[in-house]
């Protein structure tokens, strides 16, 4: 078995993955193109098209992240090679966190003490009560279901949205259309987790964000491309007073996803007042339990065992 790894690090990750594939070859993207040629399989993120057409005799593909747009969005992709891809691995815990912090920055005005600050305005708001501040997870997949149960164990009411029926313990479940408007009526924060699919993008658009209500936040660690940027910056407002009231209905936003990555430096969002900018930081991926996942794959892929692949007409 030989085994191509690309993604940054990857001579980290050669060495640990050829650790626990003692009987496998397992090089990187900087080996020669005759090298290449012979992988039986890739373990890559964010490939180039050009490595992607180079194996001759590739018999599957696994994706060192959750999301797989880029590498199904990528024209180099060969058809019918089946993909596997990371399933939480650990990311589900670090984004977890990364969801706490935004409902506790908004829950807690630490927005509005930040604008004090700058007018040395002692001056304390009335705390929310947990209870009465609902959080909607948009995105049940075993990453969204793992956060959704972090956040109700703080003691938030939580609301979770899929496109299929779906029941958790703890979580107020909405599926479909209906659910969805449901679900946006209700959640003072509302947190991003879908996959980028036709059907997901910009499934925040003008609608959606008119249902949540006034004063509501938003949170998106999931894929930029669920949210419509002008939408977005119109419910926002463009312009804000010291309690970061505008003309928009929307609170804020912490966004640490974009269609476009890095996010471009005239992007409107990088200066609007009242959103806060992370460079795709949320879920990064940790080492040794993805390995343990890639090796597994690897190992089933090489035995013709039965694997839960990626279907690249749902986009997951």
């Amino acid at each position: 078995m030989k085994v191509l790894v690309h993604i940054d690090d990857a001579e980290q990750w050669r060495e640990a993955l050829a650790r626990r594939l003692p009987n496998a070859e397992v090089f990187t993207s900087s080996a020669p193109a005759e090298k290449r040629r012979e992988a039986d399989y890739l373990a890559v993120w964010k490939p180039s098209a050009e490595l992607l057409g180079e194996p001759e005799r590739l018999k599957g593909i696994v994706n060192l992240g959750a999301g797989v747009d880029a590498l199904l969005g990528n024209p180099g992709l060969p058809e019918g090679v089946p993909i596997v891809k990371l399933r939480d691995a650990g990311m589900a815990e670090l984004i977890g966190d990364y969801v706490r912090y935004g409902i506790l920055h908004f829950q807690r005005d630490f927005d509005r003490y930040r604008r004090q600050q700058a007018r040395c305005d002692w001056r304390e708001h009335a705390v929310v009560d947990k209870a009465d501040w609902p959080v909607g997870v948009l995105g049940l997949g075993a990453i969204g279901a793992k956060v959704a149960a972090m956040v109700a164990a703080d003691g938030f009411p939580v609301h979770g949205w899929s496109r299929s029926e779906k029941s958790l313990d703890g979580i107020t479940c909405h599926h479909g259309d209906k659910g969805l408007a449901e679900l946006l009526d209700q959640v003072m924060s509302l947190v991003l987790l879908l996959p980028d699919t036709c059907a997901t993008r910009h499934v925040i658009d003008a609608d959606a964000l008119a249902k949540l209500p006034e004063g509501a936040s938003l949170i998106n660690p999931g894929r930029g491309t669920l949210i419509d940027e002008a939408a977005l910056l119109d419910a926002l407002g463009h312009d804000g007073d010291d309690e970061g009231n505008t003309e928009g209905r929307l609170r804020g936003a912490l966004l640490d996803a974009f269609p476009e990555e890095p996010l471009p430096e005239d992007s409107p969002l990088w200066r609007h007042p009242r959103v806060w900018v992370t460079p795709h930081m949320a879920g990064p991926t940790p080492l040794g339990a993805a390995l343990d996942q890639v090796a597994e794959a690897l190992l089933a892929f090489e035995a013709g065992k039965a694997l839960d692949t990626v279907d690249p007409e749902a986009g997951y």
